[in-house]
């Protein structure tokens, strides 16, 4: 009884979003969209002809919003374990993250070109256990960034999605090693209640 009252609730809130309603509106496949739109808005990460990955991609509203800001002559790549519909001016790579093989796709799907902004919206499957969902949230979050270093050119940034909890305060500070600058960001778009929120590392420092 507990679980339907509680689904019923979130179909209740879900159908009254305004993000939901304005994203059914406006064309867009998730109310996450609107997350990045005030990201980009404030912080200025996208220019026409960048090279961006985004990592967490299903079902492609991040995606959705920076193909056309980085336009023909950049590159998108969108990833995800789960399928994605194809959107316009994406390469999309259906593999897991953390297997050796996504990596060999990916590289080959860059073909040389170096990557300007890495994004990651990328969470785990919800055990209901929260530090275990914590750790792999986390997890998801170290995996993403030990991309980004290995693959952002000096001066490129990574936006990723983390949730407030153990091991974010340590996240950060490997963050700091590696970027010149690193923001907390909480969209309005992101619902009050959630402990979701995401960290800004612009500035990527040489490794030479």
């Amino acid at each position: 009884m507990a679980r339907t009252k509680t689904s019923k609730a979130w179909m209740r809130e879900h159908v009254t979003d305004p993000y939901v309603r304005r994203a059914k509106q406006e064309g867009y496949r998730s109310r996450s969209a609107y997350k990045l739109m005030e990201v980009l808005e404030k912080d200025r990460l996208v220019r026409p002809g960048m090279t961006v990955v985004d990592l967490g991609a299903a079902p492609g509203g991040w995606s959705q919003v920076l193909a056309p800001l980085v336009g023909s002559a950049g590159r998108v790549i969108a990833l995800d374990v789960l399928e994605m519909a194809p959107v316009e001016g994406v390469a999309f790579v259906c593999s897991d993250f953390s297997e050796t093989a996504t990596l060999e796709r990916l590289e080959k799907e860059l073909a040389g070109r170096r990557i300007d902004l890495v994004i990651s919206d990328m969470a785990p499957n919800i055990s209901g256990v929260g530090l275990v969902d914590q750790a792999r949230s986390v997890g998801l979050a170290e995996l993403a960034l030990e991309f980004a270093r290995d693959r952002l050119k000096p001066g490129g940034s990574f936006l990723v999605k983390m949730f407030q909890g153990s091991g974010i305060d340590e996240f950060r500070k490997q963050l700091a090693e590696s970027f010149t600058t690193v923001a907390v960001r909480k969209p309005k778009a992101s619902r009050d209640r959630s402990s979701e929120l995401y960290l800004l590392a612009k500035g990527r420092r040489s490794t030479v």
